[in-house]
Formats: structure tokens, C-alpha cells, sequence
């Protein structure tokens, strides 16, 4: 795997991409492989992180929130869903960024959010 970061309308994302050497024998390995997983993604919401060390995961497209998997106060790993987002009929899952505690839930299930605005803050 080999990680980029790409910049798109002034947001940065985190990607991994799996490089494959012989193409004609590949077979995908992954069970999250594109074909899998056409009725939902995962997204890298793009992370802010702030003088104090806190770290503010923002929504990576405009969407509505679906399920809220988390509560503050919550222990969670580097890419432990969060919450999942609905957007142009996807359903998006948003993952931690890092290791953390949750600080704040800035959403509600069922809320229409915009793209970068703040969903959930974490140390």
C-alpha cells in the first residue's frame, strides 16, 4: 500500500492505493475492494487538528446523517467508523482519523450537514 494525500476543491484527503505489479494474474485480495462495496464507501473526513492537540473530523461532502456510531466520551482506533453519512443516495462511512477520545458530537441522526462543516471533535 502507498499513502497520498490529495487535494480537491482546497480539501485534503488521506487515500491508500494497493499497487499491483502483474496485472494480467491480479486478483483482488480485499474484501473492500470497489465491486464489494457499491451500496456504501468509506471516506477519510478531512481532519483539522488544532493548537491544543485536538483533532476535528469535518464532512467531506454535503450529505445527511444516517447513523451516529459513537458517543462522547468514546475510546476509538484509527479507522473505527464514526458515523455514516448519506450522500447522492451513498451511504458514506466517516472513520476516525487517529486513536482518540470522543470530546463532542456535533451532529444529530438525521441532520443535513454541508461540506466541511465540523461532525465530531476527539483528543
Amino acid at each position: 500500500m502507498r499513502k497520498f494525500i490529495i487535494t480537491v476543491n482546497g480539501q485534503q484527503y488521506d487515500v491508500e492505493v494497493e499497487e499491483v505489479r502483474n496485472v494480467k494474474n491480479s486478483v483482488p485480495t480485499s474484501t473492500n475492494s470497489v465491486a464489494s462495496k457499491q451500496t456504501s464507501a468509506s471516506a477519510s473526513a478531512p481532519a483539522a487538528t488544532s493548537k491544543n492537540g485536538s483533532i476535528k473530523v469535518n464532512a467531506p461532502m454535503p450529505g445527511s446523517i444516517l447513523k451516529i456510531n459513537v458517543n462522547t466520551g468514546d475510546l476509538v482506533k484509527k479507522g473505527q467508523s464514526l458515523l455514516i453519512l448519506e450522500a447522492m443516495k451513498m451511504e458514506n462511512e466517516i472513520v476516525a482519523p487517529a486513536d482518540g477520545k470522543i470530546t463532542a458530537v456535533k451532529v444529530t441522526k438525521g441532520q443535513t450537514v454541508n461540506m466541511a462543516q465540523p461532525l465530531i471533535e476527539m483528543v
